[in-house]
């Protein structure tokens, strides 16, 4: 691979905001990676930023388990804009049922629970960028 490609890739990586690329080229593999720059938001509003439908910091339910986004790109909560989300807090999913999508170089995927439970919390806003890794549901056992 060419210098000139890969500063090309570490372009797009700071235009579309991403913290991490893999290309895979001829049998090579180059892995970019740089730190993410945390926006800046005023003190006193938060305008523009999408908030999540219930945040805790300090979760400790036993029996719950984290979903987490499998890759770097946007979260959307619902089908299309205006119609109804996926599943919100409360909700009772069974395994292979869809979550969220998050779409990643243009491509929408679909992001399905592993296992059933209750939605007991919805981590992150529609709209917004999330990582590979972050958090995007809690998800507690259903009682029996």
């Amino acid at each position: 691979m060419e210098m000139q490609d890969i500063r090309k890739y570490a372009e797009l990586m700071r235009e579309m905001g991403l913290t991490g690329l893999e290309i895979k080229d001829n049998g090579a593999t180059v892995r970019l990676e740089r730190t993410p720059v945390a926006p800046q938001v005023s003190a006193g509003t938060a305008e523009g930023l999408p908030a999540a439908e219930h945040s805790s910091s300090d979760w400790s339910e036993p029996d719950a388990t984290e979903i987490c986004s499998p890759m770097v790109g946007v979260f959307y909560a619902s089908p299309s804009e205006g119609a109804r989300p996926f599943v919100q807090v409360g909700d009772t999913v069974k395994k292979g049922d869809v979550l969220c999508i998050i779409e990643a170089m243009k491509l929408m995927n679909e992001i399905s629970a592993e296992q059933d439970g209750v939605i007991a919390e919805v981590c992150v806003g529609n709209g917004q960028v999330v990582d590979y890794g972050h958090v995007l549901f809690r998800l507690r056992k259903e009682q029996a």
